[in-house]
């Protein structure tokens, strides 16, 4: 399903409620996905911004609903094919309203989540069916591992291979979004397959900026010294 209409916000529209405030769970998805950047650096990816959704920390539920019991926010979620506006407007991924339930989630671990992220919410998001769910520990205490993934098969989770490339370095590969997801030194990382290189970030986009100027001061020069013969 490709949705390209966009859906205005109205007094009457039904809202999801906020998530609950947790400052340490928090503060673990933004050390690994805000203040890194790497939620921005996946979505510019991916691109394709009008069907293609990169967000997190909202409720994902069936359909609209004002009990929120048994339902779970992922610190990310990832889905091709839907509308955006609609997610604005609802506070959340509603996947009667979208069609289909989002394509990937992941789960950032924390002291309070840690359990809850290896059992309750690979239940519930199998039950959602959603096609992966990744789960990431920086220390590997709370997960019981470091990097862990699950793919959908006939309405269950099946663990996703993992290998280890080089010291200190988890990697899997997400079907889902064509990269290989990594733990390496502690950090989350997004790998592209056909390069083995990490997806552009700020600092590669700099430093390719950087790059192309210091070479159009070598030409110019080049050119200056060859018309001065």
């Amino acid at each position: 399903m490709t949705t390209t209409a966009k859906t205005p916000e109205s007094p009457n529209r039904f809202r999801l409620p906020d998530p609950p405030e947790h400052p340490d769970d928090k503060m673990t998805s933004f050390k690994q996905l805000a203040a890194t950047g790497h939620a921005h650096h996946l979505a510019m990816h991916l691109g394709n911004f009008d069907t293609t959704l990169v967000t997190g920390e909202r409720y994902v539920v069936v359909r609209p609903t004002q009990s929120m019991a048994g339902s779970h926010y992922p610190d990310l979620l990832v889905a091709f094919d839907v509308d955006p506006a609609a997610y604005e407007a609802s506070n959340g991924y509603v996947i009667a309203e979208q069609g289909k339930p989002p394509d990937f989630v992941l789960e950032i671990a924390s002291p309070r989540t840690g359990r809850i992220d290896v059992g309750e919410k690979r239940e519930a998001y199998a039950a959602l069916g959603i096609m992966e769910y990744w789960r990431f520990d920086e220390t590997g205490q709370h997960h019981g591992a470091r990097l862990a993934g699950d793919r959908l098969e006939n309405g269950r989770y099946v663990a996703i291979e993992l290998d280890e490339p080089a010291e200190n370095v988890v990697q899997g590969y997400s079907a889902v979004l064509n990269l290989y997801l990594r733990w390496e030194n502690g950090r989350l990382g997004w790998h592209d397959p056909a390069t083995g290189q990490h997806i552009a970030t700020f600092d590669t986009e700099r430093e390719g900026r950087l790059q192309a100027e210091t070479r159009v001061r070598e030409l110019e020069e080049e050119n200056r010294r060859l018309r001065n013969g």
